[in-house]
Formats: C-alpha cells, sequence, structure tokens
C-alpha cells in the first residue's frame, strides 16, 4: 500500500505528513534507493567538515563529562547513518573506543553499516554524552492553520478549509505565532516539534542535546509558512503523495527549555573551528597539494558557514547537567 492509500483526504496536515513521510511506501521509510541524500543536500552531505565539528563537539563534552567510560553518540534522524560513520572516523582511537553510537531511524538499518552502530527506533534512555538531531525536527508532522482554521490536504496536494484550532494548538499559536492565532495568515503549529524534542532531551541523563534546522524565532515568523516538498533535488510543491519530502521550518524558540541557546550554525561552526578564509598564498609555493587540499576544504567550509544559506541554520543547544556551550 502506498502512502498515498495510506490516508484518504482530506486530512489535517499531521495526519498526511505522517503517512507520506512514514507511513507504508513513505518517503523516509521505503527500502532500497539513495535515501534522503538522493533528494536534498545537508550538512552532513555538503563536507566531511561538518562530522569533523560534531567530533570536536562530542570532544568538549566526554572532558565536561570528566571522559566516563562509556560515552554515548545519539544521532536523531540518522538517514542512512552518515554522520555517525564520519565522527567515528574523525574521533582519535581511544575515544572511539569509549563511544557508544544510535543510529535513531523509522527505516531499516542499510546494508554494510559500521557494525557499531546501534539501530534503534527511539532514543536510549539514561544516554551520557552528546544527542544530535541534524534536519529531524523539520520532518515532524505538524498541522497548518490559515485564517484561523485547520487546513486539510487531499493526497493530491488540494487544501480546503477545517474547523478551528483545538485549545492547545491555540495557545501555542497565542503564545509563539499571535498573528495566525488571531486569524491572520498562515502558519505551521510547532506544538509537536515542541513535545518531540522534549521528549528526545529527555532521555539524556547527562550531556548536550543539540537540534539542527531551517528555523525561525517568534519576532520574525513567516507570514504565510514555509511547509513546502523536495524531490530529486529540487523544491517542489508540498503533496503528501509519499515521493517525495514535506517539511516545514522548525520554531526553535519554541522548543528550547531551560538554560538552552539559540545560535546560527555559522557562529557555532565558528567556535569548533571551522573557518572558510583561503590559505596563505605562499603555501602553493611551499606545498602546493596541501595548498590544494586547504583551498578545497575552504571552500567547504564557506557553505557550510555561509550567509543565505546552511550557515543560516539554527543550532539549538540544550545541556542537561553540564556547563552552557559554548562557553560565554
Amino acid at each position: 500500500m502506498s502512502a498515498e492509500d495510506a490516508v484518504r483526504g482530506p486530512v489535517r496536515w499531521r495526519a498526511a505528513m505522517e503517512a507520506a513521510l512514514y507511513g507504508p511506501g513513505g518517503f523516509y521509510v521505503r527500502p532500497g534507493g539513495p535515501g534522503p541524500a538522493g533528494h536534498f543536500r545537508t550538512s552532513v552531505h555538503a563536507s566531511p567538515l561538518y562530522a569533523g565539528a560534531v567530533a570536536r563537539l562530542l570532544r568538549t563534552v566526554d572532558e565536561a563529562l570528566g571522559h566516563p567510560a562509556r560515552l554515548d553518540l545519539v544521532d536523531v534522524g540518522a538517514g542512512r547513518g552518515e554522520l555517525l560513520t564520519g565522527v567515528l572516523a574523525a574521533l582519535e582511537p581511544g575515544v572511539a573506543a569509549r563511544v557508544r553510537p544510535y543510529a535513531v531511524e523509522r527505516a531499516a538499518r542499510p546494508p554494510r553499516l559500521d557494525p557499531r552502530i546501534r539501530w534503534v527506533a527511539e532514543p536510549p534512555a539514561g544516554s551520557v554524552g552528546l544527542l544530535f538531531a541534524n534536519e529531524w525536527l523539520d520532518n515532524v508532522p505538524l498541522d497548518v492553520v490559515e485564517d484561523g482554521r485547520y487546513v486539510l490536504v487531499a493526497p493530491d496536494g488540494t487544501e480546503t478549509p477545517g474547523g478551528p484550532p483545538d485549545p492547545a494548538d491555540r495557545a501555542w499559536l497565542e503564545r509563539w505565532w499571535p498573528g495566525a492565532a488571531a486569524g491572520e495568515g498562515r502558519a505551521e503549529v510547532g506544538r509537536t516539534r515542541d513535545e518531540a524534542w522534549a521528549a528526545a532531551v529527555a532521555t539524556l541523563e547527562r550531556g548536550l542535546a543539540v537540534a539542527v534546522d531551517y528555523a525561525h524565532t517568534r519576532a520574525a515568523r513567516p507570514p504565510y509558512g514555509t511547509l513546502t516538498g523536495f524531490r530529486a533535488g529540487r523544491e517542489v510543491a508540498a503533496v503528501p503523495d509519499g515521493g517525495r519530502d514535506v517539511t516545514a521550518h522548525v520554531a526553535l524558540d519554541a522548543c528550547a527549555g531551560p538554560g538552552a541557546a539559540l545560535l546560527t550554525q555559522r557562529e557555532a561552526l565558528t567556535v569548533l573551528g571551522v573557518s572558510g578564509g583561503r590559505p596563505p598564498l605562499a603555501l602553493a609555493s611551499t606545498d602546493p597539494a596541501a595548498y590544494v587540499r586547504a583551498l578545497s576544504a575552504a571552500g567547504e567550509a564557506a557553505e557550510l558557514t555561509a550567509r543565505g544559506g546552511l550557515g543560516d541554520f539554527g543550532w539549538l543547544v540544550q545541556p542537561v547537567g553540564i556547563p552552557p556551550w559554548p562557553p560565554a
């Protein structure tokens, strides 16, 4: 049964997204094929520098925890395990030997994955270490409200107005997207993302939880929302047919718990040593091969930190029982 068959519309967007992304034949769970990487480019796919930066962050967390005998690395929304594979390769053998890597995914385990990586459906309870969620929250299904009413959607993407928001969703809108609560424009109700993130953070006994995503804050919510689709490397209409990603930017400020920090990816990666600065030209004369490598790395770093691109992604950083990061 296809994802389209799983939902008989029109239904609210939350149900349609759930079926299209995670139902039978859904975009994220269908076997075979290139996986999400064949449809859109994330920071993980852009450069190994990203995995190297996460490895440095894990070392910082390890030090804050006092170098425990077991150091958990939990990748929520792990795709095909690309980030975990890169982080393990970037770690020193002594650190890597203590790391217990978990890939949290609803799809089946891919073949030939590093046997050290545990493939699980939910974050493990009682983790001590780093929980990292790169572009996960934007695929947590949510409802859409327009002109003060839920938006209903059919499998072909046709939308019709539904009923008024229930009390919990109305309360969320009043606090975090007040224009939409007043019946103005269109908004995505981020309450489900708040709950999903709180549940993930609650599995962490001590350490650091990080969510990285397309984001916006209360002071600058987009008046017409952000719901869209991606297929084969192109942005397309948001149609819940199971053949494309359906995604919406994340209200990361609403997700943030006590003590959390919000920063851009550009700021976070700068702290972690990722710089787009060009290597000195003199290096081209003394060591041409090293110069070419450094120039390539600078180009990749520039993409990861670019204004108007990946560098504008939001990082929500939530410490649990350790000092804040980044340090003041």
